[in-house]
This record gives C-alpha cells, sequence and structure tokens, in this order.
C-alpha cells in the first residue's frame, strides 16, 4: 500500500491494520501478585523472575483507598423544578456525557476499558448480587471488599489511574481473587484477560505515572509510538500550529518509518466534504526542523463509534433546546463531533458564552489538557448541571464587583484587558459529570482568542462543594485553629473558587501581535514591565498561544495565578460581604476575618498534602492545582515577618502543624501573595516563557531531602481518601417525553450499579 493511498483511512483502521495490539499503546509491564506486603516483591512468570524495585512504604502509595469515600450528589429537588422539555434537554446532554466514557478510558491507559467492562460483565452475570458472586468465586469476605473498593475507586477516576495525581492504583488484594472471580462468567473472563496483568503490575515504577513515553511513563495520547520522543511531540504540534490545526481532539502516532498520523476524533471517517479545518488535503510533507523530509498525515475517525453517539444524543438536545442560541450552540457540538472540526467547537462555545442565564447549564468536548504530557491534547468531559438560584445571586453580586475588584491587582492598566467582559457565573448543582474527575469550579473556554474579545463563563457547583465524607479527619491544623476552620472551610473555599473562577482565570491580558504589523497595545510606546521597569521587550506573535509557548508548564502556572488573584483579593472585605460576611469594614478580628483566616490556612494546609502528588522517583508533579498550591505554600513561608511556619518537635514530624499569624495576613501574606502574583502575570502577559518557566520551576521544586522525604512521608501517613461521586441517571419515556431520574445509594455496590445501568 503506498503512503498516499493509506491516507484514506481511518483513524481506526490505521490502528487495525498496523496490528498495534492493546499491550503496545506504551511499554507494558508484567504482572505481579501481591499476596501481602514486604520489602521486595517477586513473581515467577514461566522461568523468569520480575522484582519490584519498590519497597512497602512507597507501595502503599498506590494501593486503592480503604475504603473509597464514596458521596452521593443530591440532584433531585432542582431536578424536579425543571420543565419537561428542559428534563430531557438535560438528559440528551448527560446521555452524550455519558457516551464519551470509553473514550476517557481509553486516554488514560490500554488496560482501563478492559478492566471497566470486566467490572460491569461481573455486576451483569450476578445481577448485582456480590454476596452470591462470592460463593461462586470461592473468595473470602476481605478479598470481596478489596475489589468492590477498587471497582469503585476505577469508576469514580473512569480508569486505573488517579484523576488527581495522574499515579496508578493497585487493588489491596491478591491476583488470585480477581481471576477467580473472572472464572465466574465467559465475558469477564474475556475482559479481564483483555487487560494483560495490567491490574496488578508494578515491575515498572515509571509507568506508575502518566507521562511521556521515552520517560517510561505511560499515556496512551501517542498510540502505539514507544520510541517517540519528546523533541518530535514538540516538533509536530509546532507544524500543527504553524497550519492552523488545533490539537484538543487528536492523537498522534509515529510509524516505524518515521512519519506521523495525526488521529483526529469523528464520528465519520472520511474527509468532510467540504474539506477539514485545514481544507481537504491529508497528506504534507514537513520543509524545515527537526521534522525535515518527514511526513504527517492526517486520519479522521478517531473514537468513530462513541463520537457517533455523543453526535445523536446531542442532537436530542439541540431539539429540546430552550432558546436560539442553545439550539446553535448544539448543532455546532454535533458538526464538530461528526466531522472532527475544531472550528465548529469554537463556534459552540461563542454560543454557549451567549446563552445566558439558562436554567439547565453544559458544556462538552475535549477540554482540559491538564493529563496530554504535552498539555496541548484534551480529555473528554460533559456535564449537565441544573442552576441554584439562591446561591447565584451571590455570584452575580461577585461579577457586578468584578470592574472595581480588577484594578487593585498589582499591575497596571497595560497589562489588563481594555474591557472587563462581564460573563454569566452561575452555582450548579451537577446532574451528570463525565470524565476522570469532578471539579468544584469552571472557567472556560480555554480559547484566549475568545476569552480576550468575546468572552467566558464561569460556573461553582455546589454540590460537588457541600458533598462531605464522614468522619473526614484535618491533619497539620492546629487544636486552637480547628474549630474556626472546620466553621469556614466551606464558606471559604466557595469565596476562593468565586474569586479563583471569575477574577483569576478572567483578568489579564495578552500582549499580541494579532496579525503581522497590528499590535493590541502600542508599540511605540511599550508599556513598562513592573519588574524591570523598562519598557517590555517580548510580546506574542501572530498564531502563537499561550499554551502553545509555555508547553506542560501552562496548565500549572494558570492555576497557580488563578489561586493567587483570588487570595490577593480575599483580603478585600467587601468581596467577602457579597458572600454575606461582614459589612464590608476591615475586621480581621471579625467573622470575615475568620473566614479570610480559614481560606489561608486551607491554602497552606492543601501546599502541604499536595506532596502527595509529587513522585521522587521521577521528580515529577503528577498534579497541576497540587504543583500550584505547594509553590503558593513556599510563599507564604517565604513571606518573613514570621508570617506562616511549619511547627514540630520531633525530628519525624509526626507533630507538624501550621502555624499561621492571623494578624500578619493584610500586611506581610498579603505582599508576599502580591509580589510572588505580580511576577507570574507579567512574564505571562510579555511572552517571556523563558523567565516564566524557569521562575515557577524554581517556586515549585522539591527539596528531596527535606520536603521530598521527611514533609513528604507525614503527609502520606495522614492522607485522606478522595471522594469519588454516585450519580444519578436519568430515562426518557419515547411515548409521553417524561424523563425520570433515579438515584443509587453512596456505597460501593450503588457506584458500581450505577455504572452498570448507564449501559455505555
Amino acid at each position: 500500500m503506498t503512503l498516499l493511498s493509506s491516507l484514506t483511512r481511518s483513524a481506526s483502521s490505521i490502528l487495525r491494520t498496523s496490528k498495534i495490539p492493546a499491550s503496545r499503546f506504551t511499554q507494558r509491564p508484567h504482572k505481579l501478585n501481591i499476596p501481602r506486603l514486604s520489602d521486595s516483591l517477586y513473581r515467577q512468570i514461566g522461568t523468569r523472575t520480575f522484582v519490584s524495585t519498590m519497597d512497602a512504604q512507597e507501595l502503599k502509595q498506590y494501593l486503592t483507598d480503604a475504603p473509597p469515600s464514596v458521596v452521593r450528589l443530591e440532584i433531585e429537588k432542582h431536578f424536579e423544578a425543571l420543565t419537561d422539555r428542559q428534563k430531557r434537554y438535560a438528559h440528551f446532554i448527560s446521555r452524550a456525557s455519558f457516551e464519551g466514557s470509553r473514550i476517557v478510558a481509553r486516554q488514560i491507559s490500554p488496560e482501563s476499558e478492559p478492566i471497566f467492562d470486566f467490572i460491569l460483565a461481573l455486576h451483569k452475570s450476578s445481577a448485582g448480587d456480590w454476596k452470591a458472586l462470592q460463593a461462586k468465586a470461592g473468595i473470602s469476605d476481605e478479598e470481596l471488599d478489596h475489589f468492590l473498593q477498587y471497582a469503585a475507586q476505577f469508576l469514580g477516576n473512569n480508569g486505573n489511574y488517579k484523576s488527581f495525581g495522574d499515579a496508578k492504583f493497585i487493588p489491596r488484594c491478591s491476583e488470585s481473587a480477581f481471576a477467580a472471580l473472572a472464572t465466574t462468567s465467559p465475558d469477564a473472563q474475556k475482559f479481564y484477560n483483555a487487560t494483560s496483568g495490567a491490574v496488578f503490575s508494578i515491575d515498572k515504577p515509571s509507568l506508575m505515572h502518566l507521562g511521556y513515553p521515552e520517560q517510561g511513563h505511560m499515556t496512551t495520547y501517542y498510540p502505539g509510538s514507544p520510541d517517540i520522543t519528546k523533541t518530535e511531540i514538540d516538533a509536530v504540534s509546532a507544524w500543527m500550529e504553524k497550519k492552523g490545526l488545533l490539537p484538543e481532539n487528536t492523537r498522534l502516532v509515529k510509524g516505524k518509518d518515521g512519519s506521523f498520523t495525526i488521529l483526529i476524533a469523528s464520528a465519520k471517517s472520511a474527509v468532510p466534504s467540504e474539506g477539514g479545518d485545514i481544507g481537504k488535503e491529508t497528506l504534507f510533507k514537513v520543509q524545515d526542523g527537526v521534522l525535515a523530509g518527514k511526513t504527517i498525515a492526517l486520519a479522521y475517525g478517531d473514537y468513530s463509534k462513541e463520537m457517533a453517539a455523543i453526535a445523536a444524543s446531542i442532537k436530542g438536545a439541540a431539539e429540546n433546546a430552550d432558546n436560539e442560541n442553545q439550539k446553535k450552540m448544539h448543532t455546532a457540538y454535533a458538526k464538530s463531533f461528526e466531522e472532527g472540526s475544531l472550528l465548529a467547537f469554537k463556534d459552540s462555545q461563542r454560543f454557549w458564552i451567549r446563552d445566558k442565564g439558562p436554567m439547565v447549564e453544559s458544556n462538552i468536548g475535549f477540554i482540559e489538557t491538564y493529563r496530554d504530557p504535552a498539555g496541548i491534547r484534551g480529555e473528554w468531559e460533559g456535564f449537565a448541571a441544573v442552576v441554584n438560584l439562591e446561591r447565584t445571586q451571590a455570584f452575580g453580586a461577585l461579577v457586578e464587583a468584578a470592574p472595581s475588584l480588577i484594578p487593585l491587582l498589582p499591575w497596571e492598566k497595560d497589562f489588563e484587558k481594555d474591557k472587563f467582559l462581564s460573563p454569566d457565573f452561575t452555582s450548579l448543582e451537577v446532574l451528570t459529570f463525565s470524565g476522570s474527575g469532578i471539579p468544584a469550579g469552571i472557567n472556560i473556554p480555554n480559547y484566549d482568542d475568545i476569552r480576550q474579545t468575546e468572552g467566558f463563563k464561569n460556573v461553582s457547583l455546589g454540590n460537588v462543594l457541600s458533598a462531605k465524607a464522614p468522619d473526614e479527619k484535618i491533619p497539620f491544623i492546629a487544636e486552637k485553629d480547628l474549630d474556626i476552620y472546620k466553621r469556614y472551610r466551606d464558606g471559604a473555599f466557595e469565596v476562593q473558587v468565586g474569586l479563583h473562577e471569575l477574577t483569576g482565570h478572567g483578568c489579564g491580558k495578552l500582549l499580541q501581535e494579532t496579525s503581522p504589523g497590528v499590535f493590541n497595545f502600542d508599540q511605540e510606546n511599550p508599556p513598562i514591565s513592573p519588574l524591570s521597569k523598562k519598557p517590555v521587550t517580548s510580546w506574542y506573535k501572530p498564531g502563537q498561544t499561550w499554551g502553545s509557548l509555555f508547553g506542560s508548564w501552562a496548565g500549572s502556572y494558570e492555576e497557580c495565578r488563578a489561586e493567587l488573584v483570588a487570595m490577593y483579593l480575599s483580603c478585600e472585605f467587601p468581596a467577602l460581604k457579597i458572600f454575606g460576611y461582614g459589612d464590608g469594614s476591615v475586621d480581621i478580628d471579625g467573622e470575615a476575618g475568620d473566614v479570610l483566616y480559614a481560606s489561608y490556612l486551607s491554602m497552606a494546609r492543601a501546599g502541604l498534602a499536595s506532596l502527595e502528588m509529587w513522585d521522587p522517583k521521577s521528580r515529577k508533579w503528577g498534579q497541576p492545582h497540587s504543583q500550584a498550591r505547594f509553590s503558593i505554600l513556599q510563599c507564604f513561608l517565604q513571606a518573613g515577618d514570621d508570617f506562616c511556619k511549619l511547627d514540630y518537635k520531633g525530628d519525624d514530624l509526626t507533630d507538624l502543624e501550621i502555624k499561621l499569624d492571623r494578624s500578619k495576613i493584610l500586611t506581610a501574606g498579603r505582599k508576599a501573595v502580591g509580589d510572588y502574583l505580580q511576577k507570574l502575570h507579567v512574564f505571562k502577559a510579555t511572552a517571556d516563557a523563558e523567565a516564566g518557566i524557569k521562575f515557577y520551576g524554581d517556586m515549585t521544586h522539591v527539596d528531596a531531602d527535606f520536603w521530598g522525604k521527611k514533609v513528604r512521608d507525614v503527609v502520606l501517613r495522614n492522607k485522606q481518601p478522595r471522594k469519588v461521586f454516585v450519580q444519578a441517571n436519568t430515562y426518557l419515556d419515547e411515548a409521553t417525553g417524561k424523563v425520570t431520574l433515579k438515584h443509587y445509594d453512596a456505597t460501593l455496590q450503588g457506584m458500581i450499579q450505577s455504572w452498570a445501568e448507564r449501559q455505555v
């Protein structure tokens, strides 16, 4: 087959005819039995012995939470208040979101989808009677509990790597228990065999984390390409940027001959009749750079089955839209998901911004790029939620106050948008959130050309914020601070989320040459940098974006900048008044001061706890928000004047507590936050990636001995299980047009049942 003719193939046929098995999507470790924790772990496979280099203490951090914190997303009273049309609209968006679940699994690891099918096959064969299945498999009560714990955590993360931390988790029981369960059903056996032992494998520590293939990490954004390098990935990204081909819905394959194929997610495998986002051509020869002489091909139809189902449900949502903007939004979504057009997807986001004050809020697509090691390809997610009108009032007041709050930030107007584009900011009660995890707040779209000139939206997810696990422990907070912390942490978090999403992600101007010779600032008299006190000398050139310049650092860097904006502006007591705390006057010792103190304590504690997400072997952060919060703790500790310190007596740090001087939040604390924020902001605004990345890298550096060993060890000893959320399902009666809602128990069994009845 000639190279040219191969370009008419679909993405799925490229993987199929290349005969790339799931186990070749990246390096595949051999399986390893874990009957007990020991200092060295062995398993005989055939005549070979494989040895784990992890000791017992290291292995503990990869074990499934026992038990995971299973909580239910309460939605019934808000859903029932909707009209029948709005319920149908929400139902179709919910279905479209969940129909992308298998995409998420495939984006995490080769084994995630067969593990998903294995769990559901066991539920189906036993009709959810786990005790009967236990008896049939001949396993113990403890082994059944360990399977259920693993299954619930797996489903809560939509894969076998944690959504918060990007680290693999493995069952606490022996492999023989899973093998015994597999024998109870032919389908379960088939799917378990397809995992190729990867449920339990730990013999290659680098594969326990997501990241670049050349560093030995797990990724499926580059399927069948174990020898693809970061340099090649960056070069293809630069080529795509130059061509105007957006990357969020793509994966990249490197062929044995050194050619590259960009897989584009779409229901249709053929090139769109009117051409794709860069025309009808699908074969290109690179003329210069490190890939000079190599070919790059485009292949449509990646995830084609799932994308077709998503598009069909989205069309159902369009038919039940409340207004024209919603209808146009979903029509654009359908075009994007059928044809693979991200230009159509950007149009959907424009209509989404214009859909002000809907009762049912939603967004769907390849959105966040945190888990692609290159930081440009998006993970599938989708949500449908009902607006909480009462709590939305506070966020509406915050939007009104934003034009007076943003000028208080530590930079001149030249580094701020010419006009603040007042967005929708709503408090939502989540019906469905499909993806690898559920955030507390969202600020999208992520396209800066839209954000800078057309606007954005903010949402706070109320029933996610309020969901609590029973008997939650609170380490590192001093006894004297526990009462205030417990009483005001939820309120402080709501303020933090509001300011983070609206003013954090919503503020700031990128200095740009928008087209050759056209600038969005006075190029003859450039802005004066507050850092150098001299005119700026760098800006974004045509075609450059924030993400393309800052690369894999961009996500964490921006989250840090937004967190700092929130910490800085939460010191404004009129902002606290908006959320019902105080009268707007400065009163550090009053209730508003309590909320502010709880906010700073929470951030310091989050900075400590974040070390769970730092891997000492790869010296790699596994979670962008954690990386950001660790750096903010360092900012607090470096503030001077005894503003913040870690207090402990024993050398093992078992009594470690955060000591933060409440009386100095408005002085030493806020100044340190402002100085840190100013640097991050100016580096970003002026496209100074070199200085920005070096500075942020220094702030997030983990000293291997003290922070990476002593502090991290005590953090791991005190770590709390992360929540996994049981979500409701909706059912449409085609005859009557009525939609019903079904809730499930907040139990391990309830979590599995909810997914089994979802039928995706």
